[in-house]
C-alpha cells in the first residue's frame, strides 16, 4: 500500500480542515508515493519512540502531537528537532501527525469512554454540522455519584494511572463530570457554563487550580500524558480493523515524568 492511501484514509476519517488554524497536521516529512507496511504509532515523536520505531522496523510513524509547528529556517544535527527530521529521511521513515482533528473526532469520546460518561454533549463547540455540534471535550454524568477522591481513584483506575492531582474538597459529591484530555484550561469557563462538578483534564497550574476551586469547580488533574496515551491504542484497532495486512506497533507507555 502506498503511504498516499493511508494519509487520504485518515484524512477521510479526521479531516485536517477540523483541525485549530494554529495546528500542523498531516504528513510533515516523508513521501507519499512510498510502500507503507508497518506503522508505528506514538503520543510523541521523541528521540526514544523514533529509536523504537527504527528497531521495530517500521516505515511509517503516526503521532498525535505534531513534532513540527513552526517554520524551521535550518535542518542540521545541531537541533533536537533537526536530528530528528534527519534520523527519519535517513531510515527511509515517514511522519504524520493527527492533532486537534483528532482531539475534536476521536479523543472527545474515546476519553468519555473511559470514563463512562452519559447524556453526553459537547464541552467547547467549534463547529455545527449536520450531525450536530463538534469541538473539544466532552460533558455527561459519571457512572453513580461519588466523593472526588472517590472519583480520582475511578479516573486512575480508568486510565490506568500511578498518581493524579486533586484540586477540592476531597469528601464532596460528584455526579456531571467534563473531560478535555491533555491541556485543557482554556476551557474552564465553558465547564463553568455547563455545570460540571468536576473537571478532568491535564497541564494545571497552581493558581488555576486554586481560582478554579474558589468558583465551585473540582479539578482532577490526570496530565497531559495520561490523559493522551490512549490515542495510541485507539488508533491501533482502527487501523487493524481497517487494513488487515498492515503491521501496527505502539510506542512503549511510559510517563515522560516521575514522582518520587
Amino acid at each position: 500500500m502506498k503511504v498516499k492511501e493511508l494519509t487520504c484514509w485518515l484524512s477521510s476519517q479526521y479531516p485536517p480542515s477540523v483541525a485549530e488554524d494554529w495546528d500542523n497536521v498531516g504528513l510533515l516529512v516523508g513521501d507519499d508515493t512510498k510502500e507503507v507496511n508497518h506503522v508505528f504509532l506514538a503520543l510523541d515523536l521523541t528521540e526514544d519512540t523514533l529509536s523504537q520505531a527504527v528497531e521495530a522496523g517500521a516505515d511509517m510513524i503516526i503521532t498525535h502531537h505534531p513534532m513540527i509547528f513552526g517554520s524551521i529556517r535550518k535542518v542540521n544535527n545541531h537541533s533536537f528537532t533537526g536530528r530528528r527530521i534527519l534520523s527519519l529521511i535517513r531510515h527511509d521513515i515517514q511522519y504524520y501527525a493527527m492533532h486537534t482533528n483528532y482531539d475534536i473526532l476521536g479523543m472527545a469520546d474515546l476519553s468519555a469512554d473511559y470514563l463512562q460518561l452519559t447524556d453526553r454533549e459537547v464541552l467547547s463547540v467549534t463547529a455545527e454540522t449536520d450531525h450536530g455540534p463538534e469541538g473539544f471535550g466532552r460533558v455527561g454524568m459519571l457512572p453513580s455519584s461519588m466523593t472526588l477522591k472517590e472519583c480520582g481513584e475511578f479516573v486512575k483506575n480508568a486510565l490506568s494511572l500511578n498518581d493524579v492531582k486533586i484540586y477540592g474538597d476531597l469528601d464532596q459529591k460528584v455526579h456531571k463530570a467534563a473531560i478535555c484530555t491533555g491541556s485543557g484550561k482554556s476551557m474552564i469557563s465553558d465547564v463553568l457554563v455547563k455545570a460540571a462538578d468536576v473537571y478532568v483534564t491535564g497541564d494545571i497550574d497552581h493558581h488555576t487550580g486554586i481560582d478554579t476551586v474558589a468558583q465551585g469547580l473540582c479539578i482532577i488533574d490526570a496530565g497531559h500524558y495520561g490523559t493522551e496515551y490512549i490515542f495510541m491504542e485507539a488508533m491501533k484497532k482502527k487501523l487493524n480493523k481497517n487494513f488487515a495486512d498492515l503491521k501496527i506497533t505502539c510506542a512503549k507507555v511510559k510517563s515522560p515524568y516521575t514522582i518520587l
